[in-house]
């Protein structure tokens, strides 16, 4: 069975707004690894029109960065599956679906392949209270934000759960890369 990733920035007050954020050349070189790990993103609507048609132009234009560049060149050539009811057209190698969020992430884990990447926080945070993401990495950014959109804002989870931490890594620019396997929920 495949494993279900979620893997998102956050900052040190919990907000996790791209805007935000640090991105230098090691960070997405960090990020460029882990998709190296998947052949499959999901997403809601507004992460992925974050994304695209961002990284896909510049994996086009090949006009950035090395680091940005090849990050965009590995991102744009990966499959992805949106979750919206208002996302109208998609990139040829993105399938919109329209429902069935549960259900068609079992069916995905199912099939053969590598990992599959979660980004974001709406759609995120729903596959967490359902019980489906098996990895966390977040990456801890040193920054206090002061505001925008926070990890898990409004989630409803069954229970807490337990993670259990496999990897730490600290990034030149004092980030903190964390990696998490899901463990078992915490009773009461």
């Amino acid at each position: 069975m495949r494993n279900l990733i979620y893997a998102i920035n956050v900052a040190l007050d919990g907000c996790c707004d791209h805007t935000k954020m640090i991105a230098d050349e090691e960070l997405l070189e960090h990020y460029g690894r882990l998709l190296r790990e998947v052949d499959l993103f999901v997403y809601g609507r507004k992460t992925y029109q974050l994304m695209v048609p961002y990284w896909p132009d510049i994996a086009k234009s090949q006009s950035e960065t090395k680091a940005e560049n090849e990050f965009a060149r590995i991102f744009d050539s990966i499959n992805k599956v949106v979750f919206s009811k208002s996302l109208e057209s998609a990139e040829t190698n993105t399938r919109i679906v329209r429902s069935g969020l549960r259900d068609e992430i079992l069916k995905l884990k199912q099939q053969p392949g590598k990992s599959i990447l979660a980004g974001g926080v709406n759609v995120p945070s729903q596959l967490i209270a359902l019980d489906l993401v098996d990895e966390y990495r977040f990456v801890v950014q040193p920054i206090l934000a002061g505001g925008g959109t926070r990890l898990l804002d409004g989630a409803s989870l069954p229970d807490r759960l337990r993670l259990k931490l496999v990897e730490t890594k600290t990034l030149a620019s004092g980030c903190v890369a964390l990696r998490y396997l899901k463990s078992a929920p915490i009773a009461g």
